[in-house]
C-alpha cells in the first residue's frame, strides 16, 4: 500500500530506508543537545508566567515544533532557580539538574494538558498557538520529562500528531536540507544548523541550556550519513498484520547459536512494523505498478501480462529501471496513459526473493523446487538484514520460512578482541594466509578454534599451532603408512573394514566407529567445533599410540592386518574431514584409494557396536594413563626411556587390565614385569612436624619438645591415625590436622608419580643384564641415525662395525639379532673399526662408554 510515513531517510542517497537496514547503521556520537525554555501563554495557574522547559538532541527539528508532550501520570513542578528561572519540567528532571531551586508548585501531567505556550521559532505558518498534549511514551530518564513534537520528523511524533490533529510543518527537502520556506538556512543539511539555530534561540533568552550528549544515531549502511527522521511518500508490505506468521515460522527454525530465536530475532519480529518497501534509484527492480492521471493503479505480476496490456512483446526486455520506465499502457479503467511510478523496490526485497528469484519462480502455492533450505549462513549483523528479509518476503507469499536451520556467525577479531581494520594495522590478508598456511588450515582454524558463532581471534600463531597439531599430524600419519605400505608391497583389497584380532587394531577401529558417530550427530546439529574436535582426538590417537606402539608390526609383511586397519581408519579419517579441509582430504583420499574424488564418497557409517568394543576403549584408556604416570615417573628421576628396567607397580581404580593391555604397557615403560598394588604404604615414608604458626601461640615453650616427639614418632603411623580421627596424641597434647604438617619422603629405589589416586612407581634397580640391554637399545638408535646420515633408505641393508669397550662390546654381542634386525644389517662384527670406501664412521659415547660405529651398504 501507499502511504505517508516519516521513514529513516538519507539525504545523500535520496532514498528511505527500512527498519532493518536502519539496524546495520548505528553509530556512536556525540551530537549538541538542549534545553529549550517556552513561556507559557495561557494553562493553570500554577504554570502561569513560568516556562516549560523540553529538551531535545535534534535542535533543527524545533523550527518544526507544533506541540510538547508530558506523561499522564508523571509528577511535574515548577522551580525557581537561583539565577532567576521559573521554570517547569519533572521532578526526577529538577532532582538531577536544579536540586536546590525552590519547587513552588507541584502538579501532574494531566494538569498540563491543554497548556498554550510560545513556540520557538515563528518562521513557518502556523494557525494556532502549540499546546501541551499527554502520551505514554514521555519517560524521564534523560532530558526534562516534556518532549518537543514535530510530526514530520519523528515516528512517535507522527503517531501523537495523527491522534491530536496536530499539524505536519515540513521545510526540508529531498537533499535533508532546509528548503526556501526557512530563508536563514535555506540550502544547509539539517544537522549543520544545530549550532546556529541554538545560538538564535540563546540571542532570544530561550536557550536555558547546550550540552554534548553521546548516544547511538542511525546512520546510512551505504554511505554513513546521519539519518533524518522524514515524512515522504512510501510503499509498504504490509509486515505488522503478518507478525503472528512470522513468529510461528520462526518456531520452527533451528537456530545456531539457539538464543537468537527468542532473543535478537524473536523480539525484533515482535516489535516488527510495515516494511517500506520503495526506494528512490536511478537502477533497480521496479515497482510494478502503473498509474493514470486520475489516480488508477494497475499492479502487472508478470512480463506476459505487461506484453499484453502494452501490445507489445516484451519477452526481451530488462526488468530495471530505466528501462521498464518507458512502457506504458492504457488504463484498464479508464483508457488513460498509465505509467509506472518512479520508485524501485528495496534491494533486501531482492534478496529475501532469492530462493524463487533464481529459479525464475513465478507461480504456485507450494514454493519453488529445492524449497525450503537445509540452511543458511551469514554473520549476527544479517540478523535484520537477509535473515530477515528472507522470513519476511517467503512468509507472506508461500505462508512459510524459506530455511529450515540458521548458522549465525561472529565476527573475526584480532589476537587482543579488536575488531580488524586497516587504519589499525591488524588486518590479516586472506590471499597472505592461504600462501602461508593453506586455504585448509586457515578453514581448520575457524572450524576447530571455537563455535562459529563465538567472536574468533584470529593471528598467525593460533592458525599456524591449530595446523601442526592436527593437520600435520594427520599428513604424516599418511606418509608412514604409505612408506612402509609402498615397502612391503602392500595393496588394499577392497573398501572393507577389516576384522583384525590384534588389541590396537581392534582398539583404534572401535575409536574410529566413536569418531564417525560423533562427528555424524555433530553435523547434524550444525555443530562444526565438536565435529573437528573429535576427529582431532582421533588424529591424536592414530600418531600418538596406535602408530607409536604398531611401528614394529609394519616392518615385513607378516602382519597385514596393521596395513589394513591403519589404511581403513586414513581412509575414514579423510571422508571425516571432507567437509572442514576439503583440499587436504582430497589429496589424502586419493593417494590411498583408486575413486574419483572423496567428495563423490558415501558418509561413513559407524561399525556394529559391541559392549567389547566399549571396555576396550575403557581399558585402553586405563593403559595409556598409566603409560603417562610411568614417562613422568621416568623423567622425574632422570632414567631414559631406552633403559629397560626391572618392573612398575600400578595402582588404579578402574577395573582390571586385560593380559593384551598389560603387554602394551609393560612394552611402552619398558619394564619386564608389572606389579598391581594396593596402596603405596612401602614405596613412601611419611614425616609430621609441628606447624609453628599454629602452635606456637597456644603451647609456647613446649613446642620443641613436641618437635622432638614428633622426629621420634612413626610418621606413617601418625598419617593413619590423622585420617581416622583428625588429631594425634604427642607429649601430652591433642594436635589437630590444622598444626601439624605431612611431608612425603619417597624410597630411593623407585620412581614414583602420581595423580588422583592413580600410581605408576618404577623400580629403577638395574642389573648387569638390563644395563647390557639398554646400550643395545642405545645402539640401534645411534646405528639409525648414522643410516639417515648417510641417505640410506628405509629398506637399504648395511653392514655394521661396532667397536667399543668391555660393555659396548658385551651388549653388541649379546643383542648382535636384536641390533641387526632393527637396523637392517646383514652383519654385525664387534671389534676394531675398519676405513673403507663407503665406510660411515662415527664415534659417539653410550652410557659413560665410549664407542665407535661403522657402516656401510651391504
Amino acid at each position: 500500500y501507499e502511504g505517508h510515513r516519516v521513514t529513516p531517510y538519507c539525504g545523500r542517497c535520496g532514498t528511505a530506508l527500512s527498519s532493518h537496514e536502519v539496524a546495520q547503521g548505528y553509530q556512536d556520537v556525540v551530537d549538541r543537545s538542549a534545553y529549550v525554555r517556552l513561556p507559557v501563554i495561557d494553562g493553570p495557574e500554577a504554570v502561569q508566567g513560568a516556562d516549560l522547559v523540553v529538551w531535545t538532541t535534534t535542535p533543527w527539528t524545533l523550527i518544526s515544533h507544533v506541540a510538547a508532550a508530558v506523561g499522564p501520570d508523571v509528577a511535574y513542578v515548577r522551580v525557581r532557580t537561583g539565577d532567576g528561572a521559573d521554570l517547569v519540567m519533572a521532578e526526577a528532571a529538577q532532582q538531577r539538574r536544579h536540586p536546590d531551586a525552590e519547587v513552588v508548585a507541584r502538579l501532574t501531567g494531566s494538569d498540563l494538558v491543554g497548556t498554550r505556550y510560545q513556540r520557538p521559532f515563528a518562521v513557518l505558518p502556523l494557525d494556532r498557538d502549540p499546546q501541551v498534549v499527554a502520551d505514554g511514551f514521555v519517560t524521564t530518564e534523560d532530558g526534562s520529562g516534556i518532549v518537543h513534537l514535530a510530526p514530520a520528523f519523528g515516528e512517535d511524533d507522527a503517531r501523537i500528531g495523527r491522534t491530536e490533529d496536530l499539524p505536519v510543518l515540513n521545510p526540508v527537502d529531498a537533499d535533508a536540507a532546509f528548503d526556501d520556506s526557512v530563508p536563514a538556512f535555506t540550502g544547509r543539511f539539517v544537522k549543520d544548523a544545530d549550532d546556529d539555530i541554538l545560538a538564535d534561540l540563546d540571542d532570544r533568552g530561550l536557550l536555558l541550556a547546550a550540552e554534548d550528549h553521546e548516544h547511538s544515531y542511525p546512520h546510512c549502511w551505504r554511505c554513513g550519513t546521519p539519518l533524518i527522521y522524514w515524512a515522504k511518500t512510501s510503499w509498504f508490505a504490509r509486515t505488522e498484520a503478518r507478525r503472528e506468521a512470522l513468529l510461528r515460522e520462526n518456531e520452527r527454525i533451528g537456530w545456531h547459536p539457539d538464543h537468537i530465536k527468542h532473543g535478537r530475532f524473536g523480539k525484533w519480529l515482535e516489535s516488527n512494523i510495515d516494511w517500506a518497501l520503495s526506494r528512490d534509484r536511478y537502477w533497480g527492480t521496479p515497482l510494478p505498478i502503473w498509474r493514470c492521471p486520475d489516480g488508477h493503479d494497475t499492479c502487472v505480476g508478470s512480463v506476459a501480462e505487461l506484453s499484453a496490456l502494452s501490445g507489445d512483446d516484451l519477452s526481451a526486455l530488462d526488468l530495471h529501471r530505466p528501462f521498464v520506465d518507458d512502457i506504458t499502457f492504457p488504463c484498464p479503467e479508464c483508457a488513460a496513459t498509465a505509467r509506472r511510478l518512479p520508485p524501485v523496490l528495496d534491494a533486501w526485497f531482492d534478496s529475501g526473493s532469492m530462493p524463487s528469484a533464481q529459479q525464475h519462480y513465478l507461480g504456485g502455492d507450494e514454493g519453488p523446487a529445492a524449497y525450503p533450505a537445509d540452511f543458511i549462513c551469514e554473520a549476527i549483523d544479517q540478523t535484520r538484514g537477509w535473515f530477515y528479509s528472507l522470513l519476511a518476503v517467503n512468509t507472506l507469499v508461500f505462508d512459510r520460512t524459506p530455511y529450515d536451520n540458521v548458522v549465525c556467525l561472529g565476527h573475526i577479531v584480532d589476537e587482543q578482541g579488536r575488531k580488524m581494520s586497516k587504519s589499525k594495522g591488524n588486518v590479516i590478508d586472506p590471499w597472505d594466509a592461504f600462501g602461508r598456511f593453506g586455504a585448509d588450515g586457515l578453514r581448520w582454524y575457524f572450524f576447530s578454534a571455537g563455535q562459529p558463532w563465538s567472536p574468533r581471534r584470529v593471528f598467525d600463531e593460533a592458525i599456524r599451532e591449530s595446523t601442526r597439531q592436527t593437520l600435520i599430524t594427520l599428513w604424516n600419519v599418511v606418509g608412514f603408512f604409505t612408506t612402509y605400505a609402498d615397502l612391503d608391497g602392500w595393496e588394499p583389497t577392497g573398501d572393507q573394514r577389516p576384522e583384525p584380532t590384534h588389541v590396537l587394531d581392534r582398539w583404534i577401529l572401535a575409536q574410529l566407529d566413536a569418531t564417525v558417530a560423533a562427528v555424524t550427530e555433530a553435523l547434524d546439529r550444525f555443530d562444526a567445533l565438536t565435529g573437528a574436535s573429535r576427529i582431532a582426538a582421533l588424529v591424536d590417537d592414530l600418531s600418538n599410540w596406535y602408530v607409536r606402539r604398531s611401528r614394529p608390526r609394519f616392518w615385513g609383511a607378516d602382519e597385514p592386518e596393521a596395513h589394513a586397519t591403519l589404511h581403513h581408519c586414513l581412509v575414514v579419517t579423510a571422508r571425516l574431514l571432507a567437509p572442514f579441509c576439503p583440499f587436504l582430504a582430497e589429496e589424502i583420499h586419493g593417494i590411498l584409494t583408486d575413486d574419483d574424488s572423496v567428495h563423490l564418497a558415501d558418509w561413513p557409517s559407524p561399525g556394529p557396536s559391541a559392549a567389547q568394543a566399549a571396555e576396550l576403549t575403557e581399558g585402553m584408556a586405563v593403559a595409556r594413563r598409566l603409560v603417562a604416570l610411568g614417562r613422568a615417573a621416568r623423567t622425574d628421576a632422570k632414567v631414559k626411556v631406552r633403559q629397560p628396567l626391572p618392573r612398575a607397580l600400578l595402582l588404579h581404580r578402574d577395573g582390571t587390565l586385560t593380559d593384551e593391555l598389560r603387554a602394551e604397557v609393560a612394552a611402552e615403560l619398558n619394564v619386564k614385569a608389572l606389579e598391581e598394588v594396593d596402596t603405596l604404604s612401602g614405596l613412601m615414608t611419611w614425616n609430621v612436624v609441628p606447624n609453628f604458626r599454629a602452635l606456637g601461640p597456644r603451647l609456647g615453650p613446649k613446642v620443641p619438645e613436641i618437635k622432638a616427639a614428633l622426629a621420634e614418632a612413626d610418621g606413617t603411623a601418625l598419617r593413619h591415625q590423622l585420617e581416622a580421627d583428625g588429631a594425634i596424641e604427642v607429649a601430652g597434647e591433642r594436635l589437630t590436622a590444622d598444626e601439624v604438617e605431612l611431608r612425603a619422603e619417597r624410597h630411593e629405589s623407585f620412581a614414583l608419580a602420581e595423580d588422583g589416586g592413580w600410581a605408576v612407581a618404577l623400580d629403577l634397580t638395574v642389573d648387569d643384564a638390563l644395563r647390557s640391554e639398554g646400550v643395545a637399545r642405545d645402539l640401534i638408535r645411534a646405528v639409525n641415525d648414522l643410516r639417515k646420515e648417510a641417505d640410506l633408505a628405509l629398506s637399504d641393508r648395511i653392514r655394521l662395525q661396532v667397536e667399543g669397550d668391555a660393555q659396548v662390546a658385551d651388549a653388541a654381542t649379546t643383542h648382535r639379532v636384536q641390533i641387526a634386525s632393527d637396523t637392517l644389517a646383514v652383519d654385525v662384527s664387534v671389534g676394531p673399526v675398519t676405513d673403507g670406501d663407503g665406510v660411515v664412521v662415527r664415534p659417539l659415547e653410550l652410557d659413560g662408554s665410549r664407542c665407535v660405529l661403522a657402516l656401510t651398504r651391504a
